[in-house]
This record gives structure tokens, C-alpha cells and sequence, in this order.
């Protein structure tokens, strides 16, 4: 029977340890997602698990799946694939938007073999590489459209990938041309209409079922890296399975809910507690069209959406909710939506706090990763202004200094360190084993590469990034893909990148440059030159500073912070003088608070004209004068 409950529980450690004195096993007993959907379809049958928005138009009906659908539409995949020889170690990769066919797709594939959902706006040289460094044997891919170029991104990579043996074409009415040719140039590789060959498959049970136990491989997602190749995190049967008996827990006291999906289906998240957790809840969820909060008539219309399916909550980045903040609310009716959890990057504490006080619901912040199924701490409803919330049941949050052999030292409360994780939500460690060297601490604990510290209540602070990525609206950027090709140029010593505030975007991907002695070039030519070069579109730099020097620490390393606090009160300064404000601005970054800009202004009636100008930037601001 579902997990029930009258009261919000795991809301404090005292909560949370009370919870595991019965043992884990108790508290969570399925070893994988197929059974929790398919309790969902036996608890909840022919209600609503999946609604979906082509468009996102205000009035647009819904194409609609039961539990009971989801249920048989992810054997019937599963079934799909084993005759299709798929093995229990090799992947399938999927290369779709936002789509009905995702979630069967992505659960269908974890039963047969291992899952490998892929950013369908990554270039092509990318793509094909991760699909080697997954072993897919079977590519799904939206069929081909004229809304898409996934496939002739396809067509493009297909001779660099001789394991792949067939292809799923994925259609979907109104999106993809049910007329055109499916035919491809290469012999070796059969195309097979997914949704044709789906339907012909037995619906009631697996045909070839496979041992499944919790340490099983389900899944193999891309997370960047600093080597250049792809990162591939190997996720288990257990890992998710925990994830989606949790959200039933957690979400027990509220009972069954709507929420809007609008982010995309490759990212854990939406994966993870937007599916498997929202589905085990017997939660209905709403895909938000295919390209979810990237499309304009989603934004536009999210109040009204909020309003007309009586959504509870849904998911954003911070840039969703710096968008949906310039978008009058009418006369909707919004008073059902009760909480809006922000992640993927940090949100301003102000902005969040105005936010709450003008909509009259919680926005919460938790904080996860790939690496942890989605998940490291989660938020109460009530959590202390720039915390990440509490550590999840079962599973141990530590705060360390690493010495030079990685040997971890644990901070004290309030000290700001490392942060190591441990628990049932930690993947099986990445595929490649020279990722590996220095993922884990002490043999068992992962190395987040974040830094942060814990209060006396529990509750975790993050305070910077041990590792360097620029955080693009929630999108992981590497800095290397922009440095590599910026220290290529004939006329360039050296390059470094770093993330520069934004106000929407929480970090911008821009470069400093040292020339070589006596070259010449602008600025505009480096940045004409990374449109060309660097080969993750969300990475082309947005700005580039030529400077005479890198700055270097003793030991004779660049230092990168010194860059970044440079650029960040150049762009709050150039803010503030484009509104016509006086001010001297300086910035640093501090190990508890993290990026902190000081304003002293030239007129100190500009200090609420300053608060509401900077309250968007993921900066700590204090003014004088």
C-alpha cells in the first residue's frame, strides 16, 4: 500500500534519523523502477500519468497517458528491445525532446539493457562520442522533422558508430513528417518505426525478463568532464528505485498531485524526480512540449497552465523564474500552486525571497547531482536563507579538506570544505576507470568537487566549486572546450575561462587572453574565432578581455579566482552606470558566502535603485554611501 502520512516528515535530523531506525530495506524494498510503475498502474489504473503540450498554447488539448499505459507501454519497449538482441550491458541511446514515447523509452531501455538519454542540442561530434563511450547497439531518434535537425544530426554520425545496429524512428503527430523516407545509405543499419513496432509487442508481461537486483546497471548518463571526452556516470537499479520510494515518502502528507515538466528529459532530474518519483506517487505529470521552458508560448502561458491543470508545483532553474517574473499573472487563478523547487544552479537568495512574497508560495533549493541520481540534500518547506537543505534517509553528507594525497580531514560546523557524499542515491562509480581516480575519498565517499559547510541543524551550505564549470542556466560548461580552442589561435599565449554573472542566466561562459609577444588581434576577431571553434554551442564565450598577465598563486598556478572577481564587478559596474548610477565597485570571493560585490555609492539615494537593480544576480551585495 502506499507510504501515508498527515504531516510533512524528514524535515529535520531528528526526522530523518527517527525514519532510519527501521531498516532500509523496510522503508524501501523494490529493487527497481518496473515495480513501482507497476504499482502505480494497479494503485491508480486508468487516471492520468502523462499529459502532453505540442505547443503550449492555452488551448490545447492534451494527448493523455494512464498508469496503466505507462505500464504496458514500458514492457512493450522492453519486449521490443530483447528481440531486437539488445543485452542487459549494452545501451540504447535517446536522442528525443520532450516526448510522451520518453519515459517508456527510458524505463523500457533500463529493463532490457542500460539507458543512455542524450542532449539532442549537443553537436554531432559530440553526440557520437558519447554514444561510443556508452556501447549503444540501438539509437531512438526523433523521425525526421522539420521542427528538428536531430535527424541529420544523425545521418551525419551514423558511419562513426559500425556497433549500432538499428535505429527506432520516433514520430510523434504534429511534430515529424509521417511521409518521409526512413531509408538510410548505410546496409548495416535497419530503421524500424518505434511507435508501429511497439504497438505489436506483448503489453502484459516481459517476454525475456532478466534478474534485476539493485546493484544492476540501468542507466549511463553524460556529465561533461575536464578531460574533454565524455563523462559517462553508470547508474544502478537500486539508485533509482530509492529516488522514487523517497518522493512517495516525502510527498505522503500532500497526496496526489499535478506538476508541470518543462525540463528536458536527458537531464536527471527530470528523469528521475519528475518521472520515476513523480509516477510512483500516482502524480500526474504535464511534458510542457517538446523543447519544454525553452519554448517562448510556455513561458507565456505557464501561469495559465499552472491555473488550468491545477498544478501544485513544478521544477525551474533560476532562469525559468527570472523569465516567468516579467510575465503578468491576470486573472489566473495560481492560488493551487503551493512550491517551485529551484536547482541545476544557485538562485539569487533576494530574488528568491521577492518571488515568494509576490506569487505567495515556497520556493525551495535543493542540490544534487548526475553522480547521486538527482539528489545530495533536499529542502523543507521551511530551510535558512542560501541552504541546500538536509541530507536524505539513509545516506551522509561530510565536509572535508583534502591533502595532497587525498587523504580528508573533516572541517568543523561552519568551516567550509569539501563536500563528500555517501548513500543508496551514489552511482556505481563512472564507466571509464581513469574518471575514477579521484571521484572517491576514502574508498567510499564521492568527491562532489563542490565546496560548502553544515550549520548545527544539519543543513548545507554551498560556498563555490572546487571543480571549474561555468553554470549556464542550469547547463554544466566545461571550461576546457573554450580554452582548447582559444590557446590553438596563432596570436594567443593563453586562455582562461571563467563563468561572468548574469542576471538571467546566473553565469555567462566569456575568456581572458594573453597574447603571444608582439601579435595582434581584437577581441571581436577571438570571438568570431570560438564561433567557428568551440564546439558546444551554450559554451561560445559571450565576452573576452585581452589582459597583459595571468594571475599566478606561489606556486606559480593561475588563479582563477582573481579572474572571476574581476569580471563580475566590470559587469555589476557596467549595470549600474548603463541606469545611470555612480558607484565604485569591488568583488571577492568568500569561502563562506561565496561571491560577495561591496558597492559604495556616489549617491546614497541610489541605494534601492541599486538593491532591485542587483537582486537577480547570484551575488552577495553590500551597499554604502
Amino acid at each position: 500500500m502506499p507510504f501515508t502520512e498527515t504531516r510533512p516528515i524528514l524535515d529535520t535530523v531528528a526526522d530523518i534519523e527517527a525514519f532510519e531506525s527501521a531498516p532500509f530495506a523496510e522503508r524501501f524494498p523494490a529493487a527497481h523502477a518496473l515495480e513501482l510503475i507497476e504499482k502505480s498502474a494497479e494503485l491508480y489504473g486508468e487516471d492520468p500519468a502523462i499529459e502532453f503540450l505540442l505547443t503550449g498554447r492555452r488551448d490545447e488539448q492534451p494527448t493523455k497517458l494512464s498508469f496503466n499505459a505507462l505500464a504496458k507501454l514500458t514492457r512493450q519497449t522492453a519486449n521490443l528491445l530483447s528481440s531486437l538482441g539488445l543485452q542487459g550491458d549494452q545501451s540504447v541511446s535517446i536522442l528525443l525532446p520532450i516526448l510522451p514515447q520518453s519515459h517508456p523509452l527510458i524505463l523500457g531501455s533500463q529493463v532490457a539493457g542500460l539507458a543512455n538519454p542524450i542532449n539532442p542540442l549537443l553537436e554531432p561530434a559530440h553526440i557520437s562520442e558519447i554514444i561510443q563511450a556508452t556501447d549503444a547497439r540501438v539509437i531512438a531518434c526523433l523521425a525526421p522533422s522539420a521542427h528538428s535537425d536531430l535527424w541529420q544530426k544523425l545521418l551525419k554520425i551514423l558511419p562513426d558508430l559500425p556497433k549500432v545496429h538499428t535505429i527506432l524512428a520516433v514520430h510523434q503527430p504534429g511534430l515529424t513528417d509521417a511521409s518521409a523516407s526512413l531509408e538510410l545509405p548505410f546496409p548495416n543499419v535497419k530503421v524500424i518505426d518505434f511507435n508501429a513496432a511497439q504497438a505489436m509487442q506483448v503489453a502484459d508481461r516481459l517476454v525475456q525478463p532478466r534478474k534485476i537486483t539493485a546493484d544492476t546497471l540501468a542507466a549511463c548518463f553524460h556529465t561533461g568532464g575536464t578531460t574533454g571526452k565524455p563523462k559517462i556516470a553508470q547508474l544502478t537499479h537500486g539508485n533509482m528505485a530509492y529516488l522514487g520510494q523517497l518522493a512517495r515518502v516525502l510527498n505522503s502528507h500532500i497526496g496526489r498531485q499535478t506538476a508541470l515538466c518543462g525540463l528536458p528529459l536527458f537531464h536527471i532530474y527530470g528523469v528521475i524526480i519528475l518521472g520515476i518519483g513523480a509516477f510512483s506517487s500516482g502524480n500526474r505529470v504535464v511534458l510542457m512540449t517538446p523543447s519544454g521552458f525553452r519554448n517562448p508560448e510556455v513561458i507565456k502561458n505557464l501561469w495559465h497552465h499552472v491555473a488550468r491543470f491545477k498544478a501544485k508545483s513544478f521544477a525551474a532553474v533560476p532562469t525559468v523564474l527570472t523569465a516567468l517574473a516579467q510575465i503578468p499573472v491576470g486573472d489566473e487563478d495560481i492560488s493551487c500552486l503551493k512550491r517551485i523547487n529551484s536547482g541545476a544552479a544557485p538562485l539569487s537568495p533576494a530574488f528568491e525571497q521577492r518571488f515568494e512574497e509576490r506569487y505567495q508560495l515556497i520556493v525551495t533549493n535543493g542540490y544534487g547531482m548526475t553522480e547521486t541520481t538527482s539528489l545530495i540534500s533536499r529542502a523543507p518547506d521551511t530551510q535558512p536563507p542560501g541552504s541546500v537543505g538536509l541530507r536524505l534517509p539513509y545516506s551522509r553528507i561530510r565536509i572535508a579538506t583534502l591533502g595532497a594525497d587525498n587523504n580528508a580531514s573533516d572541517c568543523a560546523l561552519g568551516q567550509s570544505g569539501v563536500v563528500l557524499v555517501k548513500g543508496p542515491q551514489v552511482f556505481a562509480g563512472y564507466k571509464a576507470a581513469n574518471d575514477n581516480a579521484q571521484a572517491w575519498i576514502d574508498g567510499e565517499w564521492f568527491n562532489t568537487g563542490d565546496l560548502g559547510y553544515m550549520d548545527d541543524a544539519g543543513f548545507l551550505y554551498l560556498t563555490g566549486r572546487a571543480k571549474d564549470l561555468i553554470i549556464r542556466g542550469g547547463h554544466n560548461i566545461d571550461p576546457e572546450i573554450i580554452e582548447e580552442p582559444l590557446n590553438r589561435h596563432p596570436s594567443v599565449l593563453s586562455a582562461i575561462a571563467v563563468g561572468m554573472p548574469d542576471p538571467y542566466a546566473g553565469e555567462l561562459p566569456m575568456a581572458f587572453v594573453v597574447l603571444q609577444p608582439g601579435a595582434s588581434t581584437t577581441t571581436a576577431e577571438l570571438l568570431t574565432y570560438c564561433e567557428a571553434e568551440v564546439s558546444e554551442r551554450a559554451a561560445i564565450p559571450k565576452r573576452i578581455e585581452i589582459i597583459a598577465a595571468m594571475p599566478i598563486t606561489a606556486v606559480g598556478k593561475i588563479f582563477k579566482p582573481v579572474l572571476r572577481e574581476q569580471i563580475s564587478a566590470a559587469v555589476l559596474s557596467e549595470h549600474l552606470v548603463k541606469q545611470g548610477i555612480s558607484a565604485e565597485v569591488t568583488c571577492r570571493a568568500d569561502n563562506k558566502t561565496g561571491l560577495t560585490a561591496s558597492i559604495k555609492l556616489h549617491d546614497p539615494a541610489d541605494k534601492a535603485a541599486t538593491e532591485e537593480l542587483l537582486c537577480s544576480y547570484n551575488v552577495v551585495v553590500n551597499i554604502s554611501g
